[in-house]
C-alpha cells in the first residue's frame, strides 16, 4: 500500500465544526506502455498507451492490457518487462517497456477496436461485439461443466472486501477478484481504473499460464461495463458478478460469448442477465 495510497492534510467540516486531520487518498498517475519488437540488432520502440492508474503490479497491468487488446497471445510472447523513469520529472517509475520474442510481430491493427470501445459518436453497439470476435482466442462451451451454487456466489462480495486493503484505506479503489467455484480466492488486484484491474488480473492469469479462466468467477467491486466484459471473453472468464448494475451493452455481450453475467449481487439477493444455467439454485433454496 505504499504505493497505491498517499496521506493529505485536510479540513474536515463535520455539523459545524471545523478541525485539522489527516485523509487517506488513492494515488492515481499515468504509465506509459511502450513495446520493444523486432530481430535483436534492430529493436523498434512504439508507445502503445498512457493510461491512469494506481501504482502496484504494474507489469501485470501492461502485460494483461496487451493480451486483452490482442496484441500478444500468449505468455512466451514476452521476453522481459522493464519499468524505467525515462527522466520523469519526479523520478518515479511511470514506464513500463514490454520487450517481445524476437519472432513476435505484435498485431498492432487490433488497437483499431478501441474506436469502438471508447468511442461516442454513435458507433454501434453490435460492431463493437463483432470487433472483439476478430482477436479473442477463446470459445465458451455454453455446456461446459462450470456451475456455481447461489449460497457460494452470495459469499464472493464480503471475501472481496476483506481484501481490498487499499479500499479500506482510500475507499477510492475499484477491485476485481477471480474465485474458484467453491468459493475460494486465486487473485485479486485493485486500482483506480476498473478496466485497470481487470488488467492487471488477467495479467497475473497470463503469467501464472492459467488462461483461459473458464472455471471459476470473476468479482466486480462495481457496475459491469462494456469494456469490462470484453477483457473477461479476451480471457475466456464463463461468469462475471458484479455488486453493481451491468450496462445494456454488457448484457448483450456477454450473451454473444456465452458469459454468465450477475449484478446487483448484495445483501442476499441477485439478478443473473444471461446463461443462468451456471448457477446451482437448488442447494440454496434447499437451505431456506
Amino acid at each position: 500500500m505504499d504505493r497505491s495510497t498517499a496521506q493529505f492534510t485536510i479540513v474536515k467540516a463535520n455539523a459545524g465544526r471545523f478541525d485539522d486531520a489527516k485523509d487517506i487518498l488513492a494515488v492515481e498517475e499515468p504509465l506509459e506502455i511502450r513495446l520493444s519488437f523486432g530481430p535483436a540488432g534492430d529493436r523498434t520502440q512504439k508507445n502503445i498507451s498512457v493510461t491512469m492508474r494506481t501504482p502496484g503490479n504494474d507489469a501485470e497491468l501492461a502485460t494483461g492490457f496487451l493480451f486483452t487488446e490482442g496484441i500478444i497471445n500468449d505468455p512466451t510472447d514476452v521476453l522481459s518487462v522493464e519499468l524505467a523513469l525515462f527522466a520523469c520529472a519526479e523520478n518515479k517509475q511511470n514506464t513500463v517497456v514490454i520487450t517481445l520474442s524476437e519472432n513476435i510481430h505484435p498485431a498492432f491493427q487490433h488497437l483499431e477496436r478501441n474506436f469502438y470501445t471508447t468511442s461516442s459518436c454513435g458507433v454501434c453497439g453490435k460492431s463493437s461485439i463483432k470487433a472483439i470476435k476478430t482477436v479473442s482466442r477463446y470459445t465458451l462451451n455454453k455446456a461446459a461443466p462450470c456451475q456455481i451454487d447461489a449460497g457460494t456466489l452470495l459469499e464472493l462480495p464480503s471475501l472481496l472486501r476483506r481484501q481490498q486493503l487499499a479500499f479500506e484505506a482510500t475507499g477510492g479503489l475499484h477491485a476485481c477478484a477471480f474465485f474458484s467455484l467453491e468459493g475460494e480466492l486465486l487473485i485479486v488486484r485493485e486500482d483506480v481504473g476498473r478496466h485497470n484491474a481487470l488488467d492487471k488480473l488477467i495479467g497475473a492469469a497470463l503469467g501464472a499460464d492459467w488462461l483461459p479462466l473458464n472455471q471459476g468467477v470473476l468479482m466486480l467491486s462495481g457496475r459491469a461495463s462494456f469494456e469490462l466484459i470484453q477483457k473477461s471473453a479476451m480471457a475466456g472468464i464463463a461468469i462475471i458478478a458484479a455488486v453493481g448494475a451491468p450496462s445494456s451493452l454488457a448484457v448483450e455481450t456477454a450473451n454473444e460469448f456465452g458469459i454468465t453475467l450477475i449484478g446487483f449481487l448484495r445483501e442476499e439477493r441477485f439478478n443473473i442477465y444471461t446463461h443462468s444455467g451456471r448457477v446451482l439454485t437448488r442447494i440454496y433454496e434447499d437451505q431456506n
